[in-house]
């Protein structure tokens, strides 16, 4: 999705127009705009059903009691000396704070592909501009969760935990 997302970024540019940052071909999908909205639109399909198969398994099963942030991480986090507990913190944390972004890129997204379907999507930002640079803006913002998630998980439980989860 990401690299689709660069192949539409190169056809119209968010930041500084079609003069602005161009991303390299290695790093893009579609080979031209129509190419990489197709990917990306396709991407948007899996993204989305994963998302929403998430929210039911996790609804379910009630694992959000355990998943997501309380008043008891917030102690934790102000009172604690155990480091794990400190960390399990934070990965609650992350946890609840990356639905909302994801959330926000696919309504982003869906605003941008059917602008005439949902102008008040586009409404709801200002314009079309606003949307896109919001929609972009959670690239980095998930990014940076991927990354963050990935350093408490090798903080709680070494590589070991991290390979474990790829095996």
């Amino acid at each position: 999705m990401l690299t689709s997302g660069l192949q539409i970024y190169n056809a119209n540019p968010v930041f500084g127009g079609r003069e602005g940052l161009h991303i390299p071909p290695i790093f893009t999908l579609g080979g031209w705009l129509a190419g990489g909205r197709h990917w990306h639109f396709a991407a948007m399909w899996l993204f989305s059903l994963n998302l929403l198969w998430y929210g039911i398994y996790i609804l379910i099963t009630r694992r959000w009691r355990h998943r997501f942030v309380g008043a008891n991480d917030f102690k934790a986090l102000q009172k604690s000396q155990n480091s794990k507990r400190l960390i399990y913190a934070w990965h609650r944390i992350a946890y609840t704070a990356i639905i909302p972004i994801l959330l926000l890129a696919l309504f982003t997204g869906i605003g941008m592909y059917k602008p005439a379907q949902f102008p008040w999507i586009v409404d709801l930002f200002g314009d079309w501009q606003a949307l896109r640079i919001v929609h972009f803006a959670s690239v980095p913002m998930v990014i940076l969760f991927v990354i963050i998630h990935s350093r408490l998980g090798r903080k709680a439980g070494g590589t070991e935990l991290t390979e474990s989860m790829f095996s």
